[in-house]
């Protein structure tokens, strides 16, 4: 009998898709470029399956397709996949720069932080233990110690007016921090729908588009 027992944890779903779809979602090594659309293949696959639901499967393909190990995969030459593995076009350049950009700020973002926690880390080791009879003054953190700020990303964009929007358009979605790019499928009422370059297909508010 079919467990109908909900998965709510994202890594829990990604170890669901590893090993329901293997020829898709890798779960060790290089990983391959998913298909433009493949939500929506997924979400039509799984639609019977109670495990999961639409919107955790976007979390979790949303984590797959942000990770350093995908991104690292999305290289000149590499044909996308659907979810039995099959090849379904080959990357364009502007997906590739995107993703080799995307990467380079998530690892400056991770290498400022670590730096930041540095001196916090020593700081640590130096402090004497609990049992010291020696009264200990507190230390003040530096503006070193503070962690680095994100830049601000400033793409010159503006938020679009839905007069100006039209089916096939590229635009960039306001997601997270950093605006994503992606291609309108679909414009009904306030409602559009974009089909990001990572593969995901989102339906936003006009005021979350950037042209």
């Amino acid at each position: 009998m079919e467990s109908t027992e909900k998965l709510t944890d994202t890594n829990a779903i990604l170890a669901y898709l590893y090993e329901t779809f293997p020829l898709c979602f890798i779960k060790e090594g290089e990983t391959k470029p998913l298909k433009i659309g493949l939500f929506q293949d997924l979400a039509e696959r799984l639609a019977d399956d109670s495990k999961v639901s639409k919107t955790q499967l976007r979390v979790a393909l949303r984590r797959y397709t942000s990770s350093w190990r995908y991104l690292k995969g999305i290289k000149a030459g590499v044909q996308r996949v659907d979810l039995d593995g099959n090849e379904c076009g080959e990357l364009e350049q502007e997906h590739i720069e995107h993703a080799q950009t995307t990467l380079k700020e998530s690892q400056e973002k991770a290498k400022a932080k670590r730096q930041a926690q540095a001196p916090k880390k020593d700081a640590a080791k130096r402090a004497p233990r609990k049992d010291s009879k020696r009264a200990v003054n507190k230390r003040v953190p530096s503006k070193k110690d503070r962690p680095a700020k994100t830049p601000s990303v400033d793409l010159n964009l503006t938020q679009a007016n839905m007069s100006d929007l039209k089916q096939d358009q590229r635009v960039n979605v306001k997601l997270g921090a950093a605006p994503v790019a992606g291609v309108i499928t679909d414009i009904k009422k306030d409602d559009v729908q974009v089909q990001l370059d990572s593969g995901l297909s989102v339906k936003v508010k006009v005021e979350h588009i950037l042209v």
